[in-house]
């Protein structure tokens, strides 16, 4: 079988497009299904048809290969805006709610003392500009009335990101959105969260 790597091209000849995205993809697939403790440059290489040589021309060692793999994982993530909390949760359950995302989710952060640089990949990815938009919707909702005045938005959002890691940890991956969307909206509810009527269903 013939393999996707590069190793013969010419000096100067720009690297294949295809080989990295392969790399990239076997490299992400495979923290998916294992984790990160089960995921090397040999299994890597294997998943994309290449060679380790190949693999190691892009990346120096494994961490900054899963950290890229992350990266590339959320390239085409779009900006987010909540404009409430009605928003924010089905946002959050849309996410979680999807096999895949939630697995991923909980493989970065189990790896988070061994490779803290994966959570951060994520963070700075994906995770920071949910975070941006889950505090704006809790200050607004706060201003509006229907969160407590004494409420600090940045440790909801906390007990907000808490939450979320409890339940990918605990409940089957099959739950669903739905399921996710009563868990946040009672979470809310806890502390202190009163939706006003007439407010978007």
């Amino acid at each position: 079988m013939s393999s996707r790597d590069d190793a013969s091209r010419p000096p100067g000849r720009p690297r294949s497009a295809a080989v990295d995205e392969a790399i990239l993809e076997a490299a992400i697939e495979l923290l998916v299904e294992h984790g990160v403790g089960q995921v090397g440059i040999k299994q890597v290489a294997q998943r994309a048809g290449v060679t380790r040589d190949a693999v190691y021309r892009r990346f120096p060692d494994l961490t900054a290969l899963l950290v890229r793999a992350v990266e590339w994982e959320y390239r085409d993530a779009e900006p987010v805006e909540w404009p409430d909390l009605d928003s924010m949760i089905a946002g959050l359950a849309a996410q979680l709610g999807r096999p895949r995302d939630r697995k991923l989710f909980r493989r970065l952060h189990a790896a988070v003392d061994d490779f803290p640089a994966l959570l951060h990949a994520y963070a700075e990815a994906n995770g920071r500009r949910r975070v941006e938009a889950a505090l704006a919707a809790l200050d607004r909702a706060q201003r509006a009335g229907e969160l407590p005045p004494h409420a600090d938005p940045v440790v909801l959002q906390q007990i907000l990101s808490g939450a979320a890691v409890h339940y990918v940890s605990v409940n089957p991956d099959d739950s669903g959105e739905e399921a996710l969307r009563a868990y946040f909206a009672e979470v809310l509810r806890q502390v202190g969260y009163r939706r006003h009527e007439g407010a978007r269903r």
